[in-house]
């Protein structure tokens, strides 16, 4: 599997399993409908502060690390605390977990954060990527899922890989 440097977010968070990577990817307007309810709330999930005026449009990204990020991705204090400390990401930093990740606002987020730094410690940046682009499949039919999905899209199996 070739790695795309710019899914290799410095929090912990794999880009290649991202909603909004996949729903921009797949230029699926249905997804992307279903992606603003959810950052607006109205899916019972609460609502990620800023996104009130979040469009269809703005459901786009290819990438933490690449030119083109979400527009919460954009601001994101995790990855520019990593880059001014010269880190490619957390996992080199000895304050990990510092108040960013504790004040994350998604709670699959701050789930997924916790358990990937440790791991990518442990087994490396790329056998992280290699891991979390396997641990994304249902494993009741092998379609590829997103990082938060509870139901697969395909058989409609319940699923928990976060």
């Amino acid at each position: 599997m070739e790695i795309n440097r710019e899914f290799l977010s410095p929090c912990g968070l794999y880009c290649g399993v991202c909603a909004i990577l996949i729903a921009h990817r797949d230029n699926n307007t249905k997804f992307k409908e279903r992606l603003v309810k959810l950052y607006q709330g109205g899916l019972g999930k609460g609502t990620l502060p800023g996104s009130q005026g979040l469009t269809v449009d703005d459901i786009k990204c290819d990438g933490c690390l690449s030119g083109n990020r979400f527009m919460h991705c954009q601001q994101c204090e995790i990855r520019a605390c990593a880059q001014a400390k010269g880190y490619a990401g957390c996992h080199e930093c000895a304050d990990f977990p510092c108040p960013h990740i504790d004040n994350f606002s998604m709670t699959v987020g701050k789930k997924v954060i916790l358990r990937s730094i440790p791991y990518i410690r442990q087994a490396g940046v790329e056998q992280w990527a290699r891991d979390e682009e396997a641990r994304y499949l249902c494993p009741n039919c092998g379609n590829r899922l997103f990082r938060g999905a509870g139901r697969c899209n395909q058989c409609k199996a319940e699923v928990d890989l976060d």
